[in-house]
Order: structure tokens, then C-alpha cells, then sequence
């Protein structure tokens, strides 16, 4: 399974971008407790939501920085 291309992410909507980071965060929680618990069979997907992650709050970042340039343009 290859890990998830950036290019997705960036096509989300604002309100999607925040679902999704949501989303991925408890499937983080219900990896680490399946861990704990010994029931994890594919420990790869903890490097698959962590990419995820970092890639959506990437996304959220640029568009923030993106967002406060041109209103910082404007004044």
C-alpha cells in the first residue's frame, strides 16, 4: 500500500482539510490502543497515518500562512 500523495490533500476543502485531520488523529488513538492491548497485525499503517497527518497539517499550515499574507497585502 503507498503511502498517500500530498496532491490529495491539498484538494480538500477547508471543511474537509478538518474532518480529515480529525479522522486521522483517531485512527492514530484506536492504533495506539490496539497496540497497547496487543491486537495491531499491520504496525505499518501507524507510518501511513503519521505521513497522513503530517501532510494534512502541511496543508492546513500553508493555507493559514497563505491566508494572513494577503490580508497583511491588503492593509
Amino acid at each position: 500500500m503507498p503511502l498517500p500523495k500530498i496532491s490529495e490533500a491539498r484538494e480538500f476543502s477547508d471543511e474537509q482539510l478538518v474532518e480529515e485531520i480529525l479522522a486521522v488523529k483517531k485512527q492514530l488513538f484506536q492504533l495506539r490502543l490496539q497496540k497497547a492491548t496487543r491486537q495491531l497485525e499491520k504496525p505499518h499503517q501507524f507510518r501511513h497515518a503519521r505521513h497522513r497527518l503530517s501532510q494534512l497539517l502541511t496543508v492546513e499550515t500553508e493555507r493559514k500562512r497563505a491566508a494572513s499574507q494577503t490580508a497583511q497585502e491588503q492593509q
